[in-house]
């Protein structure tokens, strides 16, 4: 039976799942160009290899479940969440530690808990820990930016792309003679050694801010989640809040001891802030609804990842503070939910 309706009040509505997340990859197209310009064409390989298994993955799950292919393999989360776990990965990752990584992502994070809009755990955050705690050595081992001139023999094209899908390098090469500690990891080791920050920075690997390279892709993320805020995907006062919380905690600890904390600029250019404030923290599935709940959310968040950066045991804590916060936006959502109107 067919009903229609001609006439006024209608609402239309203003976006879809798929309109919505076809602006989150084309809002992280600044980052994966600055990235591939830096450390060369591992990202696309990376993405290649993610996007495939994802989509793969989906379709086994819907047809497990009973559900229609079509339009859940075209409204692009799949594709989404391959992405942002592909920008997570060192450029020479084993194809099947991608593959182990995004299947985890889209079986277990996602459709166990109920598919799309279900699942209480950001999926590429949750795999990404997956892989961190699963393999460590392959998640570890980053190539310094091909414009920096340490000693190290940086791979080309082909050597990359034979590295992917055979796990070996080129006669001669050893994974230690061509990766180097992140510019988080220099300095964290560094300043455990009663060094300076002011000495740190001198070396090859930092640029103005953090690390060279590694500035630049956070600066065009920034950029890419400028844009989705200017178009609505995303609202503003998750990434403030975190950005917030990271740089005031930053701030403080410097100010007290400069001599044993790094200022708040690197914090804010270095790892995965910048990357994590706009396209990981402002996931609408496992953030909280309201603005209160999104400012309380997004600092808590700023100030986790500072904590576990400097007194963790891991270098950046993105990924661990935005699935602490998960657990933990039920909560805040039952104590920041406005008035309903005409309630006291």
């Amino acid at each position: 039976m067919k009903f229609e309706s001609q006439f006024a009040p209608h609402i239309t509505p203003s976006g879809s799942v798929r309109r919505m997340m076809q602006r989150v990859l084309k809002a992280l197209v600044p980052a994966a160009m600055a990235h591939v310009y830096f450390f060369g064409p591992g990202l696309i390989f990376n993405i290649v290899i993610a996007g495939g298994v994802a989509l793969a993955a989906e379709a086994a799950m819907l047809r497990l479940r009973g559900l229609p292919l079509r339009p859940y393999l075209l409204d692009f989360s799949a594709l989404v969440t391959a992405v942002l776990i592909a920008f997570t990965l060192p450029p020479l990752t084993p194809w099947w530690v991608t593959a182990t990584g995004v299947t985890f992502a889209i079986v277990i994070a996602k459709h166990l808990y109920g598919g799309l809009g279900q699942n209480p755990f950001n999926p590429a955050m949750t795999a990404y820990v997956v892989l961190l705690v699963s393999f460590p050595v392959y998640m570890t081992s980053w190539l310094p930016p091909l414009n920096v001139d340490i000693g190290i023999a940086h791979p080309d094209f082909g050597d990359s792309l034979f590295y992917l899908f055979t796990g070996r390098l080129p006669a001669g090469q050893m994974m230690d003679t061509i990766t180097a500690a992140s510019p988080l990891d220099v300095t964290r080791n560094q300043l455990a050694q009663a060094m300076n920050y002011s000495e740190i920075k001198n070396g090859p690997l930092f640029g103005n801010f953090a690390g060279k390279g590694w500035e630049w892709i956070g600066i065009y993320s920034a950029l890419g989640g400028m844009w989705l805020l200017y178009k609505g995907v995303i609202r503003w006062q998750i990434p403030t809040f975190m950005l917030l919380g990271l740089f005031v905690t930053a701030a403080v600890m410097y100010l007290l001891n400069p001599g044993a904390y790094v200022p708040s600029g690197f914090h804010l250019f270095a790892g995965a802030a910048l990357f994590g404030a706009f396209f990981i923290a402002t996931d609408p599935v496992t953030a909280p609804i309201s603005p209160l709940g999104q400012k309380i959310y997004g600092a808590c968040i700023g100030i986790l990842v500072y904590v576990i950066r400097t007194w963790g045991g891991f270098p950046d804590g993105v990924a661990f503070a935005v699935l602490f916060m998960n657990m933990t936006t039920p909560l805040i959502d039952h104590y920041t939910r406005p008035r309903v109107y005409g309630h006291d």
